[in-house]
Protein backbone atom coordinates (compact mmCIF):
# COMPACT_ATOMS: atom_id res chain seq x y z
CA UNK A 1 0.00 0.00 0.00
CA UNK A 2 2.66 2.69 1.07
CA UNK A 3 4.37 1.78 -2.47
CA UNK A 4 1.15 2.44 -4.39
CA UNK A 5 1.00 5.81 -2.37
CA UNK A 6 4.24 6.27 -3.51
CA UNK A 7 4.15 5.93 -6.92
CA UNK A 8 0.55 7.84 -6.43
CA UNK A 9 2.05 11.21 -5.83
CA UNK A 10 5.30 10.72 -8.16
CA UNK A 11 3.85 9.56 -11.26
CA UNK A 12 -0.02 10.58 -11.52
CA UNK A 13 -0.79 12.48 -8.79
CA UNK A 14 0.91 15.82 -9.49
CA UNK A 15 -0.39 18.76 -7.93
CA UNK A 16 1.50 21.69 -9.30
CA UNK A 17 0.63 24.61 -10.38
CA UNK A 18 0.43 23.70 -13.94
CA UNK A 19 -1.75 20.60 -12.93
CA UNK A 20 -2.07 16.98 -13.13
CA UNK A 21 -0.10 14.67 -14.63
CA UNK A 22 -1.28 10.77 -16.16
CA UNK A 23 1.52 9.86 -17.90
CA UNK A 24 2.88 7.39 -14.98
CA UNK A 25 -0.73 5.59 -15.68
CA UNK A 26 0.65 3.00 -18.00
CA UNK A 27 3.47 2.81 -15.69
CA UNK A 28 2.06 1.94 -12.68
CA UNK A 29 0.17 -0.44 -14.31
CA UNK A 30 2.59 -2.32 -15.97
CA UNK A 31 4.56 -2.25 -11.99
CA UNK A 32 1.35 -4.35 -11.20
CA UNK A 33 -0.17 -6.11 -13.84
CA UNK A 34 1.04 -9.38 -15.27
CA UNK A 35 2.68 -8.68 -19.12
CA UNK A 36 -0.41 -11.18 -20.49
CA UNK A 37 -3.22 -8.79 -19.64
CA UNK A 38 -2.15 -6.77 -22.77
CA UNK A 39 -6.14 -6.01 -23.11
CA UNK A 40 -6.25 -4.11 -19.89
CA UNK A 41 -3.13 -2.08 -20.67
CA UNK A 42 -4.57 -1.14 -24.26
CA UNK A 43 -7.30 0.14 -22.15
CA UNK A 44 -5.14 2.38 -19.68
CA UNK A 45 -3.49 3.73 -22.55
CA UNK A 46 -7.06 4.93 -24.31
CA UNK A 47 -8.23 5.83 -20.37
CA UNK A 48 -4.59 7.99 -19.72
CA UNK A 49 -5.64 9.44 -24.09
CA UNK A 50 -8.73 10.67 -22.48
CA UNK A 51 -7.18 13.60 -20.79
CA UNK A 52 -4.48 14.26 -23.37
CA UNK A 53 -4.19 17.03 -24.69
CA UNK A 54 -3.69 18.48 -28.30
CA UNK A 55 -0.64 17.33 -30.30
CA UNK A 56 1.65 19.95 -30.54
CA UNK A 57 2.11 20.85 -26.67
CA UNK A 58 5.34 20.52 -25.96
CA UNK A 59 6.11 18.37 -23.18
CA UNK A 60 7.74 14.53 -23.92
CA UNK A 61 7.76 13.17 -21.18
CA UNK A 62 4.17 14.27 -18.97
CA UNK A 63 0.70 14.68 -20.65
CA UNK A 64 -1.16 17.45 -18.61
CA UNK A 65 -4.41 18.91 -17.90
CA UNK A 66 -4.14 22.14 -17.00
CA UNK A 67 -6.44 23.78 -14.27
CA UNK A 68 -5.10 27.88 -14.91
CA UNK A 69 -8.47 28.79 -15.85
CA UNK A 70 -10.61 26.22 -13.32
CA UNK A 71 -12.72 26.82 -10.67
CA UNK A 72 -12.64 24.78 -7.81
CA UNK A 73 -15.87 22.95 -8.86
CA UNK A 74 -14.28 22.31 -12.34
CA UNK A 75 -11.31 20.80 -10.55
CA UNK A 76 -13.29 18.83 -8.56
CA UNK A 77 -15.17 17.22 -11.52
CA UNK A 78 -11.50 16.69 -13.21
CA UNK A 79 -10.39 14.94 -9.87
CA UNK A 80 -13.85 12.64 -10.01
CA UNK A 81 -13.22 11.37 -13.32
CA UNK A 82 -9.60 10.43 -12.50
CA UNK A 83 -10.86 8.69 -9.56
CA UNK A 84 -13.90 6.94 -11.92
CA UNK A 85 -11.43 6.20 -14.61
CA UNK A 86 -9.17 4.43 -11.67
CA UNK A 87 -12.22 2.58 -10.41
CA UNK A 88 -13.12 1.23 -13.95
CA UNK A 89 -9.45 0.19 -13.67
CA UNK A 90 -9.75 -2.10 -10.72
CA UNK A 91 -12.86 -3.57 -12.39
CA UNK A 92 -11.27 -4.66 -15.43
CA UNK A 93 -8.21 -6.04 -13.72
CA UNK A 94 -10.38 -8.21 -11.41
CA UNK A 95 -12.22 -9.26 -15.09
CA UNK A 96 -8.82 -10.30 -16.60
CA UNK A 97 -7.92 -11.66 -13.82
CA UNK A 98 -10.44 -13.87 -12.18
CA UNK A 99 -10.33 -17.50 -12.97
CA UNK A 100 -12.96 -18.52 -16.03
CA UNK A 101 -15.33 -21.20 -14.50
CA UNK A 102 -14.33 -24.12 -16.32
CA UNK A 103 -16.83 -25.81 -18.56
CA UNK A 104 -17.58 -30.05 -17.86
CA UNK A 105 -14.84 -31.92 -19.06
CA UNK A 106 -15.59 -33.38 -21.94
CA UNK A 107 -16.65 -37.15 -21.65
CA UNK A 108 -18.29 -36.27 -18.32
CA UNK A 109 -20.47 -38.82 -17.08
CA UNK A 110 -24.03 -38.00 -15.84
CA UNK A 111 -26.02 -40.09 -12.96
CA UNK A 112 -29.64 -40.73 -13.92
CA UNK A 113 -31.69 -42.61 -11.36
CA UNK A 114 -35.16 -44.41 -12.61
CA UNK A 115 -37.62 -45.50 -10.78
CA UNK A 116 -40.76 -47.30 -11.40
CA UNK A 117 -43.04 -50.20 -10.44
CA UNK A 118 -42.93 -53.75 -12.21
CA UNK A 119 -44.02 -57.31 -11.57
CA UNK A 120 -47.66 -55.87 -10.30
CA UNK A 121 -46.16 -53.80 -6.63
CA UNK A 122 -42.35 -54.34 -6.84
CA UNK A 123 -40.11 -51.35 -6.82
CA UNK A 124 -37.58 -50.73 -9.19
CA UNK A 125 -34.22 -48.26 -9.06
CA UNK A 126 -32.04 -48.20 -11.90
CA UNK A 127 -28.84 -45.67 -11.51
CA UNK A 128 -26.44 -45.49 -14.30
CA UNK A 129 -23.74 -42.89 -15.86
CA UNK A 130 -23.87 -41.65 -18.92
CA UNK A 131 -21.67 -39.65 -20.75
CA UNK A 132 -24.65 -38.33 -23.20
CA UNK A 133 -27.27 -38.18 -20.24
CA UNK A 134 -29.72 -40.56 -21.91
CA UNK A 135 -33.19 -41.40 -20.54
CA UNK A 136 -33.64 -45.54 -20.76
CA UNK A 137 -37.22 -45.01 -19.08
CA UNK A 138 -39.19 -45.93 -21.46
CA UNK A 139 -37.09 -49.25 -22.64
CA UNK A 140 -37.17 -50.11 -19.28
CA UNK A 141 -40.56 -50.30 -18.55
CA UNK A 142 -41.40 -51.64 -21.99
CA UNK A 143 -38.34 -54.97 -21.54
CA UNK A 144 -40.26 -55.31 -17.73
CA UNK A 145 -43.84 -55.42 -18.95
CA UNK A 146 -43.01 -58.13 -21.65
CA UNK A 147 -40.92 -59.84 -19.01
CA UNK A 148 -43.86 -59.59 -17.04
CA UNK A 149 -46.24 -61.11 -20.57
CA UNK A 150 -44.27 -64.20 -19.56
CA UNK A 151 -43.81 -65.00 -16.24
CA UNK A 152 -46.14 -63.69 -13.83
CA UNK A 153 -48.22 -65.96 -12.05
CA UNK A 154 -50.45 -62.71 -11.07
CA UNK A 155 -51.04 -62.21 -15.01
CA UNK A 156 -53.74 -65.04 -16.00
CA UNK A 157 -52.68 -64.20 -19.71
CA UNK A 158 -48.90 -64.80 -18.88
CA UNK A 159 -47.22 -67.90 -20.60
CA UNK A 160 -46.65 -69.15 -17.73
CA UNK A 161 -50.02 -68.90 -16.12
CA UNK A 162 -51.32 -70.51 -19.54
CA UNK A 163 -49.17 -73.30 -18.45
CA UNK A 164 -50.64 -74.16 -15.08
CA UNK A 165 -53.42 -73.68 -16.45
CA UNK A 166 -53.48 -76.01 -19.95
CA UNK A 167 -52.50 -79.91 -20.07
CA UNK A 168 -51.09 -79.75 -23.34
CA UNK A 169 -47.83 -78.88 -23.98
CA UNK A 170 -46.79 -75.46 -24.21
CA UNK A 171 -44.43 -73.77 -27.17
CA UNK A 172 -42.48 -70.71 -25.72
CA UNK A 173 -43.67 -67.34 -26.98
CA UNK A 174 -41.04 -65.60 -26.11
CA UNK A 175 -37.43 -65.48 -25.15
CA UNK A 176 -37.73 -65.53 -21.49
CA UNK A 177 -39.15 -68.54 -20.07
CA UNK A 178 -36.96 -71.10 -21.71
CA UNK A 179 -33.67 -69.69 -19.94
CA UNK A 180 -35.59 -69.10 -16.19
CA UNK A 181 -36.56 -73.00 -16.97
CA UNK A 182 -33.33 -74.64 -17.74
CA UNK A 183 -30.90 -72.49 -15.20
CA UNK A 184 -33.84 -73.58 -12.10
CA UNK A 185 -33.11 -77.11 -13.58
CA UNK A 186 -29.30 -76.97 -12.53
CA UNK A 187 -30.00 -75.45 -9.07
CA UNK A 188 -32.40 -77.89 -8.76
CA UNK A 189 -30.16 -80.36 -8.94
CA UNK A 190 -26.86 -78.93 -7.17
CA UNK A 191 -29.03 -78.45 -4.11
CA UNK A 192 -30.88 -81.62 -4.01
CA UNK A 193 -34.27 -80.11 -4.29
CA UNK A 194 -33.59 -77.61 -2.28
CA UNK A 195 -34.29 -74.67 -5.24
CA UNK A 196 -37.51 -76.54 -7.14
CA UNK A 197 -39.89 -74.07 -9.29
CA UNK A 198 -42.51 -76.97 -9.17
CA UNK A 199 -43.26 -76.07 -5.60
CA UNK A 200 -46.05 -73.63 -6.98
CA UNK A 201 -49.20 -75.84 -5.35
CA UNK A 202 -47.49 -76.04 -1.83
CA UNK A 203 -46.82 -72.89 -1.77
CA UNK A 204 -50.56 -71.74 -3.21
CA UNK A 205 -51.82 -74.30 -0.32
CA UNK A 206 -50.16 -72.52 2.76
CA UNK A 207 -51.69 -69.07 1.34
CA UNK A 208 -47.90 -67.27 0.09
CA UNK A 209 -48.95 -67.97 -3.29
CA UNK A 210 -50.97 -66.62 -6.45
CA UNK A 211 -53.96 -69.02 -4.91
CA UNK A 212 -54.54 -67.88 -1.28
CA UNK A 213 -55.27 -70.69 1.21
CA UNK A 214 -54.02 -71.17 4.92
CA UNK A 215 -53.17 -74.31 6.51
CA UNK A 216 -53.40 -77.26 4.41
CA UNK A 217 -54.37 -80.95 6.08
CA UNK A 218 -51.32 -83.58 6.63
CA UNK A 219 -53.41 -85.18 3.82
CA UNK A 220 -53.77 -82.52 1.66
CA UNK A 221 -49.76 -82.06 1.64
CA UNK A 222 -49.22 -85.31 1.06
CA UNK A 223 -51.26 -85.15 -1.57
CA UNK A 224 -49.75 -82.01 -3.48
CA UNK A 225 -46.34 -83.80 -2.79
CA UNK A 226 -46.69 -85.70 -5.52
CA UNK A 227 -46.78 -83.17 -7.85
CA UNK A 228 -42.84 -81.45 -6.91
CA UNK A 229 -39.90 -82.51 -8.27
CA UNK A 230 -38.69 -81.14 -12.01
CA UNK A 231 -38.85 -85.07 -13.36
CA UNK A 232 -42.86 -83.78 -13.26
CA UNK A 233 -42.25 -81.72 -16.41
CA UNK A 234 -40.57 -82.20 -19.75
CA UNK A 235 -38.65 -79.57 -21.68
CA UNK A 236 -36.51 -78.54 -24.56
CA UNK A 237 -35.38 -75.29 -26.25
CA UNK A 238 -39.26 -74.83 -28.25
CA UNK A 239 -41.81 -76.25 -25.58
CA UNK A 240 -42.40 -77.34 -22.01
CA UNK A 241 -45.46 -79.88 -21.21
CA UNK A 242 -46.42 -81.76 -18.06
CA UNK A 243 -45.84 -85.41 -17.12
CA UNK A 244 -48.90 -85.38 -14.71
CA UNK A 245 -52.22 -83.27 -14.55
CA UNK A 246 -51.65 -80.01 -11.69
CA UNK A 247 -47.84 -79.62 -11.87
CA UNK A 248 -47.87 -75.85 -11.90
CA UNK A 249 -44.48 -73.53 -12.19
CA UNK A 250 -43.63 -70.68 -9.98
CA UNK A 251 -40.66 -68.91 -10.73
CA UNK A 252 -41.02 -65.91 -8.19
CA UNK A 253 -37.66 -67.41 -6.22
CA UNK A 254 -36.03 -66.69 -9.20
CA UNK A 255 -37.67 -64.44 -11.68
CA UNK A 256 -37.14 -61.00 -9.68
CA UNK A 257 -33.07 -62.00 -9.97
CA UNK A 258 -33.92 -63.22 -13.99
CA UNK A 259 -35.55 -59.63 -14.46
CA UNK A 260 -32.54 -57.60 -13.10
CA UNK A 261 -29.99 -58.98 -15.10
CA UNK A 262 -32.17 -58.54 -18.42
CA UNK A 263 -32.32 -54.43 -17.48
CA UNK A 264 -28.46 -54.54 -17.11
CA UNK A 265 -28.35 -56.71 -20.51
CA UNK A 266 -30.13 -53.55 -21.86
CA UNK A 267 -27.94 -50.94 -20.60
CA UNK A 268 -25.00 -53.20 -21.55
CA UNK A 269 -26.22 -52.77 -25.18
CA UNK A 270 -26.29 -49.10 -24.61
CA UNK A 271 -23.24 -48.72 -23.76
CA UNK A 272 -23.28 -47.95 -20.24
CA UNK A 273 -20.89 -49.37 -18.19
CA UNK A 274 -21.40 -48.03 -14.76
CA UNK A 275 -24.78 -48.92 -13.40
CA UNK A 276 -26.90 -50.90 -10.25
CA UNK A 277 -30.00 -52.10 -11.04
CA UNK A 278 -32.31 -53.10 -7.98
CA UNK A 279 -35.61 -54.97 -8.42
CA UNK A 280 -37.83 -55.54 -4.65
CA UNK A 281 -34.21 -55.72 -3.17
CA UNK A 282 -32.04 -57.78 -5.97
CA UNK A 283 -29.05 -55.95 -7.40
CA UNK A 284 -26.51 -56.14 -10.32
CA UNK A 285 -23.30 -53.43 -9.89
CA UNK A 286 -21.52 -52.99 -12.68
CA UNK A 287 -18.03 -50.35 -12.39
CA UNK A 288 -18.43 -47.77 -9.98
CA UNK A 289 -20.94 -45.15 -8.44
CA UNK A 290 -20.78 -41.38 -9.28
CA UNK A 291 -18.29 -40.84 -6.88
CA UNK A 292 -16.25 -43.05 -9.06
CA UNK A 293 -16.23 -45.96 -5.85
CA UNK A 294 -17.95 -49.32 -5.27
CA UNK A 295 -21.57 -49.39 -4.60
CA UNK A 296 -23.05 -49.49 -1.57
CA UNK A 297 -25.52 -51.69 -0.35
CA UNK A 298 -27.26 -52.25 2.38
CA UNK A 299 -28.55 -55.42 4.09
CA UNK A 300 -32.13 -55.30 5.98
CA UNK A 301 -31.67 -55.76 9.67
CA UNK A 302 -34.00 -59.04 10.21
CA UNK A 303 -35.66 -57.26 13.26
CA UNK A 304 -36.08 -53.83 11.70
CA UNK A 305 -39.87 -53.56 12.51
CA UNK A 306 -39.26 -53.87 15.93
CA UNK A 307 -38.64 -51.01 18.51
CA UNK A 308 -35.51 -49.56 18.90
CA UNK A 309 -34.15 -52.10 16.09
CA UNK A 310 -31.95 -50.45 13.64
CA UNK A 311 -33.05 -50.63 9.25
CA UNK A 312 -29.61 -52.35 8.46
CA UNK A 313 -27.53 -54.83 9.82
CA UNK A 314 -24.72 -54.50 7.80
CA UNK A 315 -23.15 -52.95 4.30
CA UNK A 316 -21.94 -54.19 1.17
CA UNK A 317 -19.88 -52.69 -1.52
CA UNK A 318 -20.52 -54.31 -4.54
CA UNK A 319 -18.59 -53.92 -7.54
CA UNK A 320 -19.17 -56.31 -10.92
CA UNK A 321 -21.08 -58.89 -8.95
CA UNK A 322 -25.05 -59.43 -8.54
CA UNK A 323 -27.04 -59.56 -5.38
CA UNK A 324 -29.83 -60.92 -3.74
CA UNK A 325 -31.35 -61.62 -0.39
CA UNK A 326 -34.18 -63.67 0.90
CA UNK A 327 -35.48 -63.85 4.64
CA UNK A 328 -38.41 -64.99 6.61
CA UNK A 329 -38.97 -61.73 8.51
CA UNK A 330 -40.89 -60.32 6.03
CA UNK A 331 -44.06 -62.96 4.41
CA UNK A 332 -44.85 -64.69 7.32
CA UNK A 333 -48.35 -65.15 9.46
CA UNK A 334 -49.57 -66.22 13.15
CA UNK A 335 -51.95 -69.06 13.48
CA UNK A 336 -53.07 -70.00 16.73
CA UNK A 337 -49.77 -69.17 17.79
CA UNK A 338 -47.57 -70.56 15.51
CA UNK A 339 -45.19 -68.44 12.94
CA UNK A 340 -45.56 -70.01 9.24
CA UNK A 341 -43.12 -68.34 7.16
CA UNK A 342 -43.37 -68.55 2.97
CA UNK A 343 -40.24 -70.36 2.79
CA UNK A 344 -41.60 -73.78 1.81
CA UNK A 345 -39.55 -76.87 1.82
CA UNK A 346 -40.28 -78.67 -0.80
CA UNK A 347 -38.94 -82.33 0.29
CA UNK A 348 -41.29 -81.68 3.24
CA UNK A 349 -44.30 -80.08 2.13
CA UNK A 350 -43.96 -77.72 5.31
CA UNK A 351 -42.81 -74.00 6.02
CA UNK A 352 -39.43 -74.16 7.04
CA UNK A 353 -38.41 -73.95 11.21
CA UNK A 354 -34.85 -73.48 11.76
CA UNK A 355 -32.41 -70.28 12.66
CA UNK A 356 -31.47 -69.22 9.27
CA UNK A 357 -33.09 -65.41 9.08
CA UNK A 358 -31.42 -63.92 6.24
CA UNK A 359 -29.29 -65.35 3.38
CA UNK A 360 -27.86 -63.11 1.35
CA UNK A 361 -25.80 -64.65 -2.19
CA UNK A 362 -23.54 -62.94 -4.49
CA UNK A 363 -22.92 -64.61 -8.07
CA UNK A 364 -22.14 -63.38 -11.42
CA UNK A 365 -25.40 -62.86 -12.32
CA UNK A 366 -28.60 -62.06 -10.16
CA UNK A 367 -30.84 -64.88 -11.44
CA UNK A 368 -28.40 -67.27 -10.19
CA UNK A 369 -28.30 -65.03 -6.69
CA UNK A 370 -31.66 -65.27 -6.67
CA UNK A 371 -32.30 -69.38 -6.35
CA UNK A 372 -29.30 -69.74 -4.38
CA UNK A 373 -30.84 -67.07 -1.62
CA UNK A 374 -34.27 -69.16 -1.68
CA UNK A 375 -32.55 -72.10 -1.57
CA UNK A 376 -30.18 -71.58 1.29
CA UNK A 377 -33.25 -70.45 3.34
CA UNK A 378 -34.70 -74.10 2.97
CA UNK A 379 -31.55 -75.95 3.48
CA UNK A 380 -30.09 -73.25 7.23
CA UNK A 381 -27.17 -72.24 8.35
CA UNK A 382 -25.14 -75.79 8.27
CA UNK A 383 -26.21 -77.36 5.27
CA UNK A 384 -25.56 -73.76 3.22
CA UNK A 385 -22.49 -74.07 4.50
CA UNK A 386 -21.57 -77.61 2.98
CA UNK A 387 -23.44 -76.76 0.27
CA UNK A 388 -21.42 -73.73 -0.94
CA UNK A 389 -18.05 -75.74 -1.15
CA UNK A 390 -19.39 -77.10 -3.76
CA UNK A 391 -20.19 -73.63 -6.13
CA UNK A 392 -18.02 -71.65 -7.66
CA UNK A 393 -18.46 -68.12 -7.67
CA UNK A 394 -21.00 -68.04 -5.34
CA UNK A 395 -20.77 -66.10 -1.57
CA UNK A 396 -23.15 -65.73 1.08
CA UNK A 397 -23.73 -63.60 4.39
CA UNK A 398 -25.88 -65.36 6.63
CA UNK A 399 -27.72 -64.00 9.52
CA UNK A 400 -29.52 -66.42 11.95
CA UNK A 401 -29.86 -66.71 15.21
CA UNK A 402 -27.56 -68.61 18.39
CA UNK A 403 -29.16 -70.85 21.31
CA UNK A 404 -30.20 -67.46 23.19
CA UNK A 405 -32.16 -66.04 20.45
CA UNK A 406 -29.67 -63.41 19.79
CA UNK A 407 -28.74 -62.87 15.98
CA UNK A 408 -25.29 -64.14 14.68
CA UNK A 409 -23.59 -63.96 11.08
CA UNK A 410 -21.34 -65.76 9.09
CA UNK A 411 -19.52 -64.37 5.77
CA UNK A 412 -18.43 -66.58 3.40
CA UNK A 413 -14.41 -65.67 1.96
CA UNK A 414 -15.41 -64.36 -1.06
CA UNK A 415 -17.51 -61.41 0.32
CA UNK A 416 -16.12 -60.88 4.01
CA UNK A 417 -13.62 -58.32 3.28
CA UNK A 418 -16.83 -55.99 1.67
CA UNK A 419 -18.95 -56.13 4.54
CA UNK A 420 -18.82 -53.35 6.57
CA UNK A 421 -20.87 -52.10 9.58
CA UNK A 422 -23.16 -49.40 9.35
CA UNK A 423 -21.82 -46.05 9.63
CA UNK A 424 -23.77 -43.95 12.44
Amino acid sequence: MALWMVLWRKLIFKPRKTGLSLAGLPLVARFFLPIKNRPLLQMIHHVRAIFAPPKGLKNIFYYRIFFENMNNRQKNIAYSLVLLSLVGLVYLYRLYTSPTPEAPASGQKTLRHLKGITMGVVAYNVKYLDAENRDFQAEIDTLLKSFNRSLSTYDPASEISRFNQDRAPFTFESSFFYPVVARSREIYEITAGAFDPTVAPLVNAWGFGFKKQVLPSPAQVDSLRKLIGYAKITFDQKQIRKNQPGVMLDFSAIAKGYGVDCVAKLLESKGIQNFMVEIGGEVVAKGVNEEGKAWVLGITHPRYKQPGQPSLFKTVMLQNRAMATSGNYENYYIKDGKKYVHTIDPTTGYPVEHSLKSASVFAPDCMTADAYATAFMVMGVERTKTVLKKIKDVDVFLIYEDERGNLQSFASAGIAAQVKEVPL
